[in-house]
C-alpha cells in the first residue's frame, strides 16, 4: 500500500451497530479512540454521516488535533452499506478538509486489519454477516447483500428468526418454549404488537434479540437450538466459499465471534486438522488506517 500524505491517520469502522474511530501518528502510535452509534450508509445515509462526523470529531478532540492538523491527516473509512464505487465517491466527497479521504466497505477494512494488509479471508458475524477475501490484490465479497435478502448467520437474522418463531408459537402453530415466551413477554404476548414493531424495526433491533436465543440454546431450548445451529452452518458455508477462492488464513470477526466459538466446536470436528479460524491481528479501524496509507505500531 502506498503511503499517503499527512502526519496523522484516522481509521473509521462504521458498522450497523456502532462506529469506532482510531487515530494514529505516522509512526503507528495510537493517539485517540472513540465510539458512536450505528453508521450504515445504506440503511440510513443521513444518520450515518451525522454519526461518522460526530465520532470522528470526538476522536480528534481527544487527540488534541487542531484544524491545521486535520489538513495534514489522511482519513480511511470502512463503512457498512458501501456496495459500489459510486457509494465510495459520494461518501468521500462528504468529508472535506483532510489531506486525503479513502473509502471502502467495512468488510475490506476488517480484512486489511485482520491480516495486517496481507492476503487472507474474513467471515464477519455481527449485526450483519459476510465473507471477504483479499488474494493477490483481488477483493471478493460473498454475501452481505443486506438484511432483506442476505446476512445469514448474523445477529439480525438470528433475532429475526427468533421473533418469527415466537409469533408462530403465540399463534399456536408450534409449541411454545421458555424462549418464545420470554420474547413474547416483551410484546405483552400480543402478536399484533410484534407486527407494529416490525414496521419500524431495523437490523440492529432484530440483532438485539440474538443474545436471548444464545442463552436459551445453551439450555437446549427446542426453538432456540436449531436457530443457532443454522447460523453456525451458514457461517461455515461462507468459510468454505473463501477457501475455494484460495484464502488459507481466515479470521472470524464481529460481535458474534466470541459467543459462536463453542458452537463451532460442537458442529464440526475440525477434520481438516487445523483451526477453523485464526485470530485477527488488528481490528477494522486499524484496517481503515492501512487503507488510508498509515502504519500500525
Amino acid at each position: 500500500m502506498k503511503a499517503a500524505a499527512g502526519r496523522f491517520f484516522i481509521g473509521v469502522d462504521g458498522g450497523g451497530t456502532r462506529c469506532r474511530v482510531r487515530i494514529r501518528a505516522a509512526d503507528g502510535t495510537e493517539l485517540a479512540f472513540s465510539e458512536g452509534g450505528s453508521a450504515n450508509v445504506h440503511a440510513d445515509p443521513e444518520g450515518a454521516l451525522k454519526t461518522l462526523r460526530e465520532t470522528i470529531d470526538q476522536a480528534i478532540a481527544k487527540a488534541g488535533l487542531t484544524a491545521v492538523d486535520r489538513r495534514q491527516t489522511s482519513l480511511g473509512l470502512g463503512l457498512a452499506g458501501i456496495v459500489s464505487m459510486e457509494d465510495s465517491d459520494r461518501i468521500s466527497t462528504a468529508f472535506e478538509g483532510y489531506a486525503s479521504v479513502t473509502t471502502d466497505s467495512d468488510a475490506a477494512t476488517a480484512c486489511l486489519g485482520a491480516h495486517k494488509g496481507a492476503d487472507g479471508g474474513l467471515v464477519i458475524a455481527g449485526t450483519g454477516s459476510a465473507g471477504f477475501a483479499m488474494i493477490k490484490g483481488t477483493k471478493t465479497s460473498i454475501g452481505g447483500r443486506g438484511f432483506a435478502i442476505s446476512d445469514e448467520g448474523s445477529a439480525a437474522r438470528i433475532g429475526w428468526e427468533t421473533l418469527r418463531q415466537s409469533v408462530q408459537a403465540a399463534d399456536g402453530l408450534i409449541p411454545s418454549t421458555k424462549m418464545t415466551l420470554q420474547i413474547m413477554k416483551k410484546f405483552n404476548h400480543d402478536p399484533t404488537g410484534v407486527t407494529r414493531w416490525t414496521k419500524q424495526a431495523r437490523a440492529s433491533d432484530y440483532g438485539a434479540l440474538a443474545p436471548i436465543a444464545f442463552g436459551h440454546a445453551a439450555k437446549g431450548d427446542a426453538v432456540a437450538l436449531p436457530i443457532i445451529k443454522q447460523a453456525v452452518h451458514s457461517l461455515l458455508a461462507l468459510r468454505a466459499a473463501l477457501r475455494r477462492l484460495g484464502a488459507t488464513r481466515i479470521a472470524l470477526v464481529g460481535g458474534l465471534a466470541e459467543p459462536l466459538q463453542p458452537w463451532f466446536m460442537l458442529e464440526t470436528s475440525e477434520a481438516e486438522g487445523e483451526p477453523l479460524f485464526v485470530l485477527a491481528l488488528h481490528d477494522a479501524a486499524d484496517g481503515a488506517i492501512l487503507l488510508a496509507g498509515g502504519t500500525l505500531s
